[in-house]
């Protein structure tokens, strides 16, 4: 059984006991989560495909941590003109526990 969910405006397929990295929610560790905007589901070879979601399905998880992701670079440079500037970046995200899905 898997879905395909929207979170924080990201779609991730999910499967139960599965922890996945989503952008940051405003929602403390520890808590339950519950996302509504399923936009596919599949149980036993069946198939619902939401127009544009699906009715009555529901994925629910738990928020394991709040992380940092890795340090990006970012390197500006223009030739022969003596610019160069050099910045970096960590995004926050979510960890999450998908705990059960249901149709």
């Amino acid at each position: 059984m898997y879905a395909i969910v929207n979170i924080a405006g990201k779609q991730f397929k999910v499967t139960k006991d599965q922890s996945i990295y989503a952008p940051k929610l405003n929602v403390e560790a520890g808590a339950s989560v519950e996302f509504d905007q399923v936009l596919l589901a599949e149980a036993d070879g069946n198939v619902s495909v939401g127009a544009p979601l699906v009715a009555g399905a529901k994925v629910s998880g738990k928020v394991l941590d709040h992380v940092k992701g890795d340090k990006v670079i970012v390197f500006k440079k223009k030739r022969r003109k003596g610019y160069k500037k050099k910045n970096g970046h960590r995004q926050d995200f979510t960890k999450l526990l998908i705990e059960n899905i249901t149709l």
